[in-house]
């Protein structure tokens, strides 16, 4: 019995250690969004000895938090001291990414995982689940319709047999003496702000020849990546218009009405000569007739002597 804890104490300190090995979340702010992604999330309970010690496997590998990013190749999880004291390559894989970005008005995160294999303790030599490649992909942007995508890429084995995955809901593999997996293929969903993506789900119920020595259930997440975007910039309010006083109306006087003032013109004379002539003219037009009157009586006066 002592040694049956000493190797719990084993898995459970090796589950902390890979749990450790992630790397550190940034806080996000939620003004400028947020975004995440995972490779490998696993929520699994590990029963031992007939269910007389639960041990929980609680692993997220290369999770992160925007701004970050993780990229693993030759990847393996080991726990130790579960399976009659053999070590579990819980997953082992090629390639692993996950990146998150989070920009002024756009936040993004991706996840990949590549020739992947996952074993559960009590299958030491069968896989549980092995893909060939496995991507998702979630964006959000600002006043725009969230986007979440995710491929399942070649072929997918579960439990040692090939199947054919399908979008229109799970598809459930069962064995004889090993046990049940459920598997939802290429999981998104949107709202007006967020996205997230899942590029496969799985549901495990495994008891190797209902040995009860190592019973296995949970649920595994293969390349997750979540966003929420940034919240829209302020529209500038239009500038009220300015309120001006309306002026007092200018009150005008009516000015009084000009009298015409008339001046009496002198009357004019009407007896010059039509050809005109100033003041002096009627004088000497008066001398010039007196003249002519003595002449004339001076002529008459001499005939009349001749004449005697």
């Amino acid at each position: 019995m002592n040694r049956n804890i000493c190797r719990c104490a084993s898995v459970l300190a090796a589950a902390v250690l890979v749990a450790a090995a992630a790397p550190a979340h940034a806080t996000p702010d939620t003004e400028k969004g947020k975004a995440g992604a995972v490779v490998l999330r696993t929520g699994l309970d590990v029963s031992l000895l007939n269910k007389t010690i639960d041990v929980p496997l609680k692993v997220a590998l290369n999770e992160v938090q925007a701004p970050a990013s993780a990229e693993q190749s030759g990847l393996t999880v080991r726990l130790d001291g579960v399976d009659k004291g053999q070590p579990v390559n819980v997953l082992t894989a090629d390639v692993a990414n996950a990146k998150a970005t989070i920009g002024e008005h756009r936040t993004e995160a991706y996840a990949n995982l590549a020739h992947a294999r996952l074993h559960v303790p009590g299958l030491p030599l069968l896989s549980l689940i092995e893909v060939e490649k496995v991507t998702s992909k979630a964006v959000c942007e600002a006043g725009k319709q969230p986007v979440a995508e995710s491929n399942v890429l070649g072929a997918v084995t579960v439990l040692g047999k090939k199947v054919t995955l399908s979008a229109g809901g799970p598809t459930r593999v069962q064995v004889p003496g090993i046990g049940e997996v459920g598997l939802d293929l290429s999981k998104t969903q949107t709202t007006s702000r967020t996205a997230a993506a899942t590029a496969l789900e799985l549901r495990v119920e495994v008891n190797p020849l209902k040995l009860n020595v190592a019973e296995v259930t949970g649920t595994l997440t293969l390349a997750e990546a979540t966003c929420e975007s940034p919240a829209e910039p302020a529209k500038a309010q239009p500038a009220e218009p300015v309120k001006t006083q309306s002026a007092e109306p200018v009150k005008t006087q009516s000015a009084e009405p000009v009298k015409p003032q008339t001046v009496a013109a002198a009357p004019v004379r009407t007896d010059l000569a039509e050809t005109g002539g100033g003041s002096m003219s009627v004088y000497i037009a008066g001398g010039a007739g007196l003249l002519l009157t003595a002449g004339a009586g001076a002529l008459v006066l001499a005939r009349r002597r001749a004449r005697n």
